[in-house]
């Protein structure tokens, strides 16, 4: 085995980019076009709204999406 010197900035970059990679490779392993597990739109919207994550206008704008959606059905 042959030993390699880098510096220490370069084998940071590296790093970072393998684990990049791994979260990417994670992401794309997973079923992308799976539906999702609900049809309800209000169902939806109040999960986004417990995570506390999003405010009022972007909630009202993922609900009026949802009910124009053919796949959500009230």
């Amino acid at each position: 085995m042959i030993k390699v010197t880098i510096p220490r900035t370069e084998y940071k970059k590296l790093a970072e980019k393998a684990q990049r990679y791994e979260y990417i490779r994670q992401i794309i392993s997973e079923d992308l076009f799976a539906s999702p597990s609900t049809r309800n739109t209000k169902e939806v919207v109040e999960s986004f709204r417990k995570t506390k994550k999003y405010n009022q206008k972007f909630l009202d704008s993922l609900e009026k999406g949802l009910k124009r959606s053919s796949f959500f059905q009230e």
